[in-house]
């Protein structure tokens, strides 16, 4: 007897996995105090769009009813939506689906760089660059800019932005991320480099898109009394947070209450300390009132390490929930380190001390030997590119920028790396989410999912049971048998500088302990 070959006889479960062959299980996703959680799930940028999967998929739905009923998790759980007319109108599309929109737990917004209002005569500019005529049309930028003047006087994004979060009932993260194609590349490059006047007749600028992308969404979410709990910005500027307060100064606390996880990465470098302290008050405020946090990581520029006290920014606030903390690129005393962890030792799962420079005075066999003997939930503790401040100056007091791989020797631990195509926040690399496809704007549903799925979905770390070093999986005395060193005086440790096996060893160690003596 012959059996039916047609698969629409397939059960559902069937065709699920066959999907996850396709593309990945959106269901799947990183445990919020796993280290790779801090490095994948909030900083990694959309992937970039692969037509195949995103064709196959939609040609999946097209089969039948119930194929398209199935296959609508696979292309709407993460909503991708540019701050452009057409970006805009493929978001209000979705949005005005519910059967589309429900589906939604991630919104990125990619935003470029504004034009400044006044400094948009691209064509005046690419005539007087004779080396660059006729390589971009300069129609192309104008069409871009005034797009950009038509959504910020009409205030269309605003509107739709409200709508989009209204109609995503079970929105979790949110991503405010820059974005930058090629076109936009090739000017600002011919900018810099350019010595001619007419370069002063066009200008653009990541703070007013940041500033204005940050308080629509902001707005948009409270209005809409989102369930989102997760808020990543990989590249933000500091203005922002000053400007939200003074525009809407009760939004802050009402979202900081919901948050679980926050995640923040200021980029820009000019003045930098100085904005950071005028928004002292404002962290204060909003981490005050973020006693949710189980999640937490503020970071800024490795090549610029902030000198900056922790408690500036974090105010000695304790969160109750907290399992995962980073901070990147800073310049403190041991103490500081140790005071702040010591608060959340009964809860703190992971930590995250990244391109931290220990000023003179400290020393980091005194941080590790706190952390070994007093962390006892401590799962993983990453020291990427950890050094002594007066060292990190010297190497590079006639270096006019810094390469993240170049501190420390050899960088390749695997938990802390970004795929080829992505860039990491706060590296030397061109940290914006380039994209250079055109925003689709069919009337088809199919043609509105975003195929922002990629590797991310595979990255999952090991459980906290099943990791070889964690004390769960360590039962009993392991003294005898542990090669790592037996106290701080064996962690080689100079008070000078670090070398990069130093603190892949001093990783180990710090989670190493025997959970029957426990001993420093």
């Amino acid at each position: 007897m012959s059996k039916s070959s047609d698969p629409r006889d397939l059960s559902n479960e069937l065709l699920k996995d066959i999907l996850d062959i396709i593309d990945a299980d959106p269901d799947r996703s990183i445990n919020i105090d796993r280290r790779a959680y801090l490095s994948v799930e909030s900083f990694r940028l959309p992937s970039p769009p692969v037509p195949s999967r995103a064709h196959d998929i939609g040609n999946f739905r097209l089969t039948c009813r119930r194929f398209a009923e199935i296959g609508i998790p696979y292309q709407f759980t993460k909503v991708a939506t540019r701050f452009s007319r057409h970006g805009l109108d493929r978001l209000d599309k979705i949005c005005s689906q519910s059967h589309l929109a429900k589906h939604t737990r991630k919104f990125s917004y990619l935003v470029p760089y504004f034009y400044v209002e006044g400094r948009e005569k691209i064509e005046l500019f690419l005539e007087s660059e004779s080396q660059h005529k006729g390589w971009l049309a300069p129609a192309l930028f104008q069409n871009k800019a005034d797009d950009q003047r038509r959504i910020l006087q009409t205030a269309e994004d605003t509107r739709i932005l409200r709508k989009a979060m209204a109609a995503f009932v079970s929105l979790q993260h949110v991503q405010i991320l820059r974005l930058q194609d090629e076109a936009d590349r090739m000017l600002l490059e011919a900018l810099q480099e350019s010595h001619l006047p007419q370069a002063s007749t066009v200008d653009l600028k990541w703070t007013p898109a940041c500033v204005h992308a940050t308080s629509t969404v902001a707005q948009a979410l409270l209005h809409a009394r989102s369930p989102f709990s997760r808020f990543s910005g990989p590249m933000m500027n500091s203005q922002s947070a000053l400007v939200i307060k003074d525009r809407i100064p009760h939004t802050m606390t009402l979202l900081a209450s919901r948050l679980t996880c926050l995640e923040l990465h200021f980029d820009d470098t000019e003045a930098l300390e100085e904005r950071m302290r005028a928004t002292s008050p404002v962290f204060k405020t909003v981490f005050a009132a973020a006693q949710n946090l189980q999640a937490l990581h503020v970071g800024f520029p490795s090549r610029s390490p902030v000198d900056m006290g922790l408690e500036e920014i974090f105010h000695s606030v304790h969160w109750e929930k907290l399992r995962a903390f980073g901070i990147q690129a800073w310049r403190l005393t041991g103490d500081e380190i140790i005071q702040l962890a010591r608060r959340h030792s009964k809860t703190l799962r992971g930590l995250r001390l990244r391109d931290v420079q220990l000023r003179d005075g400290s020393m980091w066999k005194d941080v590790l030997a706190m952390l070994r003997r007093e962390m006892e939930q401590l799962d993983w503790v990453s020291l990427r590119r950890v050094d002594y401040a007066r060292h990190f100056d010297e190497m590079w007091a006639d270096s006019m920028e810094v390469a993240d791989g170049s501190l420390g020797g050899s960088e390749s631990d695997e938990e802390d790396e970004f795929p080829p195509h992505f860039s990491v926040p706060g590296s030397d690399n061109d940290s914006d989410y380039s994209h250079n496809d055109e925003d689709m704007d069919s009337e088809n549903e199919h043609s509105l999912a975003d195929t922002d799925h990629g590797p991310e979905a595979n990255d999952i770390a090991l459980s906290p049971t099943l990791s070889p070093n964690t004390t769960a999986s360590l039962p009993f005395c392991t003294c005898s048998r542990s090669s790592d060193p037996a106290g701080t005086d064996d962690l080689g440790d100079n008070g000078l500088f670090v070398l990069y096996h130093q603190r892949k060893m001093w990783e180990k160690w710090v989670i190493g302990r025997c959970p029957e003596h426990n001993t420093n």
